[in-house]
């Protein structure tokens, strides 16, 4: 997909965004402390940061931090979650031109993020800005799409409403993660993760997807329709969950 319309698409999605969207499990940070020496000195560049929820895992952490989005709903909805952090640094640049400095981030990541990038560029753009030796790191919370009945009907309602779903599945990129860290080797971890919704907040996890149809569209209401009758299908105790596998994939580029 082209990176200007990538960039866009979430403009209208903030709000749900923030509320709904999974974070990260613990085995994330620990992984990386583990196996890429990560401390609390480290400098982090996370690109493609949108509202921060990958960002404010490593502010946590004691990472000075630059979050690098080229969304300014999207920038400026993480801006106010995570400016109170003194060692974050807001950075309008994109995947492919960040802005920074060469050879000043010991880490470089993109949470949920990379397969909006045209992954030549951004290679060689993060392997510009990495010090030697520094590392790489992509992540998904992909949802399991057939662990329950819930969430095989989800999927269903997904490919029957979903404006271009199929075309922008982030499984198209990691299909693809051997020819983004070529010729440098890599490594991966799967971690289990889980997300439990009440209807509202359901409804707010389907809305912050950019594509599903907006209120404007002829199958918006069917859709959430649709969604509400799965809820009273399957929720238990007025709650319904999500299942993820967390994909992680790191090396180092050099």
């Amino acid at each position: 997909m082209a990176t200007s319309n990538s960039t866009q698409r979430f403009s209208s999605r903030v709000d749900n965004y923030v509320l709904y969207r999974p974070g990260y499990p613990p085995e994330v940070l620990e992984t990386l402390q583990r196996d890429c020496g990560l401390t609390s000195s480290s400098v982090v560049a996370d690109v493609g940061s949108g509202t921060g929820l990958l960002t404010k895992v490593f502010l946590d952490n004691g990472n000075s931090v630059f979050a690098v989005e080229p969304n300014q709903d999207m920038r400026e909805a993480g801006e106010r979650s995570l400016g109170g952090y003194p060692r974050f640094t807001s950075v309008d640049g994109t995947a492919e031109a960040t802005t920074l400095a060469s050879h000043t981030v010991d880490l470089v990541t993109a949470g949920q993020a990379a397969h909006w990038f045209d992954l030549a560029k951004a290679r060689a753009e993060f392997a510009r800005i990495l010090k030697p030796k520094g590392w790489a790191v992509l992540v998904w919370n992909e949802r399991k799409t057939a662990s329950t009945p819930f969430l095989v009907e989800y999927e269903n309602l997904l490919v029957a409403c979903g404006t271009d779903y199929s075309q922008v599945r982030h499984e198209r990129t990691t299909e693809r993660i051997g020819s983004f860290f070529d010729p440098a080797s890599y490594q991966s971890k799967t971690f289990q993760y889980r997300q439990t919704f009440d209807y509202e907040s359901l409804q707010g996890r389907l809305l912050s997807s950019s594509y599903t149809p907006l209120p404007s569209d002829s199958r918006y209401a069917p859709m959430l329709a649709e969604l509400r009758r799965l809820f009273d299908t399957h929720q238990s105790g007025g709650h319904i969950a999500f299942e993820y596998e967390t994909r992680m994939y790191y090396g180092q580029l050099a």
